[in-house]
């Protein structure tokens, strides 16, 4: 059984700067392919990015590129997130899954994943 816990949440400014971590219990860690989402009041569960296995490959949604930064330390066993010029439509609950993989194919839905975190707040006034 994996268990994820996410940290570093919390209330920022508008155009401020915030860096998640997700602490991934397995001693696998480096055969899991990882991804945050996140989830507004009333709304579904929405991709943000990934990150394969090795860290060789990401992906993001369209909304988040070029602003916020997937990573990951198997070392530490342990997936980034550095969120920068953060706007107020970024509020969420933000989780972190993960799922054994080791292919090139990453997973955009919520249905790929097999583990989940149990969500850090995210707010970000105006």
């Amino acid at each position: 059984q994996v268990q994820l816990v996410e940290s570093g949440g919390g209330l920022v400014q508008a155009g401020g700067s915030l860096r998640l971590s997700c602490a991934h219990s397995g001693r696998t860690f480096s055969t899991y392919a990882m991804g945050w989402f996140r989830q507004a009041p009333g709304k579904d569960r929405l991709f943000v990015a990934t990150i394969n296995w090795s860290g060789g490959i990401v992906r993001y949604e369209d909304s988040v590129k070029g602003r916020f930064t997937i990573s990951r330390d198997n070392a530490k066993n342990t997936l980034y997130l550095q969120m920068n010029s953060l706007k107020p439509e970024d509020t969420a609950i933000y989780y972190c899954a993960a799922r054994s993989s080791q292919s090139m194919d990453l997973g955009t839905t919520p249905e790929y994943y097999v583990y989940w975190g149990q969500g850090t707040q995210v707010t970000v006034s105006s």
